[in-house]
Parts: C-alpha cells; structure tokens; sequence
C-alpha cells in the first residue's frame, strides 16, 4: 500500500502546481479541489490499493455511492466528482492514462428536471448509422435496437444472458436492481438483429453466457456503451447530448404518446413506484399528473 500512496502523492504534488500556476485557481478553489482529491485517494486506496493509472469507472461509481451514503449534499457530491474529472483530465493531458475513468459518470441531478428525448426519426437513425459489415458492428447495432426498443438500462443491457433470451415467445427476461426480473416484450427487428449477431459471434454460447462481448471474448462494460452510442450519434449527424439513458427516456415517452398506460411502462421499465415513472415522460404534466392520481393506491 505504501507504494500506491507514494504514486498518489507524486500525483497530487504535480497537480497541485498545475492548477495553481497554470489554471490560476484561486486559493480557496485549489484548497477544495484538493481536500476532494484526497478523500477520493483514501478511498481507493482503502477499498482497492491501486495508482491512479489503475483507476476504473466502477471504482468511482462506488465512490460517489459511498458520499451519497454518508448523507454528503447533492453540491457536495457534484463539487467531489468535478475535482475528481479535473484531477483526471490532468492526467489525461501528461499521457499517463488514455482515458478518464470519470468521463461518463454522472453528477447527481438537483431537482426533477425533465430528461432529454429523441425522436423515432433520430433514433432509427443513430442505429442505422453503425457499420454493419464487422461482427462488432453487427454487436453495436443489436444493442443499441435493444436498448431502445425494450427500454433497458445500461446495466441490464451488459448483463443480457443466452438463457434470457425467449424468441419464441417473444419476450426476453430483464435482471433489474435489486436482482428483480421481468419480462419484456422483444420486436421483431431486436430479434433479427441478436440473430444477426449471434449468427457472427465466435466462442461458445451456454446459457450462463453473458450475449454481447468485446474484443477478448469478455463482457462489455457501462463505458463501452456510452462510447459506442456516442460515435453512432457522431456518424448520424445528431449533436445533443445523449446517453444510454434517453434511449430508455425516449422509449417511455414514446410509449404513453402511443396510448399506453402509465402502469404498463411502469411495468416495462421495471420501476418499484408508478411515480418514479412520471419523470421518464415528456407529456402534459397537468394531464399525467391526473393519470398518476388515478392508479395510485387508495
């Protein structure tokens, strides 16, 4: 352990001087910046013991769990990940690491702000901008349908199994938090292209297997997907700012414009509250709110 806290420390010594003399922070910035850094070095090396280098988004994800456990406000918990990305954009910029292991983690949201929607038009064509000629490109493809069309989170997508996988019956078994499953009906196109997919895939398939893989035959992680959504988004032309997570926004409100009911998507998205799910729309709030009303509890 020493060894790790020693790389911290040359670490933190060297970006010290750069956002003193080349961000010119001011002093109470730099006293923050820093005072978060070295809460998060303590962290990792307690729960892990590794450099920076070694440093991996779930580690971080843990770590904003860990503030958020300790009661830490929501500006606490965001001023923490800012100084956090800063310290690795440092990093990033002496080439000691090729990417952040932050980038894609995100800052708690203040408030019930509506989320962001795509149209069907932009979504169909974000998927029909992957490269289809390439295993992974037809990998790429089948998720990104799945993740749209089923409305999963990214954790369920990663974690999609052979035996989950009911075509027959059209449907395909989702793992959600806490370990809880539903079924979830699967569109004809998804089916097409997993079949698609699978067809390519090299490598044994159990049904233990977990179905989209990497390079190494291992399965994908959070960051992976937000960055294969992203360059699709690029080749599509469609400059807004887009996660995993509005593919499932999307597919909810799209869903209720549709005529489905507000119990149905709460069922499709797996949420334990009818109005968790209230969040996930772009519809009427006057006219929702009398929907939420009418199915809750008496």
């Amino acid at each position: 352990m020493a060894e790790n806290t020693k790389k911290w420390a040359d670490a933190a010594r060297r970006y010290t001087t750069y956002i003193k003399l080349e961000k010119r922070l001011a002093a109470n910035s730099v006293e923050a910046y820093l005072r978060d850094l070295r809460l998060f070095a303590h962290f990792i090396l307690r729960m892990w013991d590794v450099p920076p280098q070694k440093v991996e988004p779930q580690m971080v994800e843990r770590f904003m769990a860990w503030l958020f456990d300790k009661g830490r406000e929501k500006t606490s918990q965001a001023r923490a990940l800012s100084s956090v990305k800063s310290f690795f954009n440092f990093l990033m910029m002496e080439d000691r690491i090729d990417a952040s292991p932050a980038e894609f983690i995100q800052s708690p949201k203040f408030g019930r702000q509506l989320p962001d929607i795509l149209s069907t038009d932009e979504i169909d064509r974000i998927i029909a901008a992957v490269d289809t000629s390439t295993v992974k490109g037809l990998r790429d493809q089948a998720m990104l349908e799945l993740l749209y069309s089923c409305g999963l989170r990214v954790s369920e997508l990663i974690t999609l199994r052979m035996q989950d996988l009911f075509f027959g019956e059209g449907y395909i078994r989702v793992i959600g938090k806490g370990d809880k499953q539903r079924l979830v009906p699967i569109s004809a196109v998804a089916r097409e292209r997993v079949y698609r997919y699978l067809d390519k895939r090299p490598g044994a398939r159990s049904n233990e297997e977990v179905i989209f893989l990497n390079n190494r035959g291992r399965k994908l992680t959070r960051v992976m997907v937000f960055t294969i959504l992203k360059q699709a988004a690029q080749r599509a032309g469609i400059d807004k700012h887009i996660s995993p997570h509005t593919f499932r926004h999307s597919f909810a409100t799209h869903l209720l414009e549709g005529g489905a009911s507000i119990r149905q998507v709460q069922e499709m998205l797996g949420h334990e509250s009818i109005l968790t799910t209230e969040i996930y729309t772009h519809l009427d709030r006057s006219h929702l709110r009398r929907t939420v009303e009418e199915h809750l509890p008496v």
